[in-house]
């Protein structure tokens, strides 16, 4: 029997998430802003996958958006489900993987952001994530993602960095196999525990994908349409995220 590849849910990184890693919401508002203007004031129903913490479907059920999240992570439901609650948000959360999540209705707009879909295991997954949201989608419905190139990995994904929070430090290496067109980042956590500092491990893989291949796959499993933008202007303030490191796509399902 051929063995399945699991994503492990995050722990740490789902409970210091908001903290360490909030400015980083900013370029990706930035781009559904733009690339979604027009099409979001005719979405009722949506779905965001490996949602995380829940920013985007609360940014979007209080548009009025009748909102479905999907993660992996026991702890990132459980953040969507508070923080949802405390903002009297009508936010259906489900634990399952992007590769073959299921929605009780078909929704018009599905969104993954944040370079989610480079965090699948296998280069197939692409295209299995593809039909779940093609599934989840009704004809006419948009797939809206960004992903992270080989350029970025090369940018980005190669050296140490330092975070610092009240009560947290982070320290990630990170470091990318061109042949393979894979990426890593052992991240050692150091959180406050009264008067001791303790640490823990986690590592987070990315898998690069090649712009034909996701037009390729796209286009093979019933998507009409495929648009493409070079996400460096909406990263303007970030000096690591030039031309051609990171992309945001647009996919619409075939009306037929």
């Amino acid at each position: 029997m051929p063995r399945t590849s699991v994503i492990r849910p995050y722990r740490w990184l789902a409970q210091y998430y908001d903290e360490i890693f909030s400015s980083s919401r900013f370029p990706i508002d930035a781009a559904r802003a733009r690339v979604l203007g027009r099409i979001l004031p005719q979405v009722e129903t949506a779905c965001d996958i490996a949602c995380g913490t829940g920013t985007t479907a609360l940014a979007l059920a209080r548009k009025g958006i009748k909102m479905y999240a999907v993660d992996l992570s026991p702890l990132m439901c459980r953040l969507v489900r508070e923080k949802a609650g405390r903002a009297y948000l009508p936010v259906r959360v489900f634990g399952a993987d992007m590769r073959h999540f299921r929605l009780p209705e078909s929704v018009d707009l599905v969104t993954c952001e944040y370079d989610a879909l480079n965090h699948v295991p296998r280069r197939a997954d692409l295209r299995l994530v593809a039909k779940a949201v093609l599934r989840a989608l009704r004809p006419g419905g948009h797939f809206f993602f960004d992903v992270n190139n080989s350029l970025g990995f090369e940018r980005y994904w190669s050296g140490t960095s330092w975070i610092e929070k009240p009560g947290v430090v982070v320290v990630m290496r990170t470091g990318h196999n061109r042949q393979a067109d894979r990426a890593w980042s052992d991240i050692e956590w150091f959180i406050r525990d009264g008067s001791c500092w303790r640490r823990r491990h986690e590592r987070v893989e990315e898998v690069c994908w090649d712009p034909g291949e996701i037009r390729r796959v796209f286009q093979e499993t019933g998507f009409d349409q495929l648009r493409a933008w070079d996400a460096a202007p909406f990263f303007k303030d970030n000096p690591l995220i030039g031309p051609g490191c990171r992309t945001v796509y647009l996919a619409r399902k075939s009306r037929g």
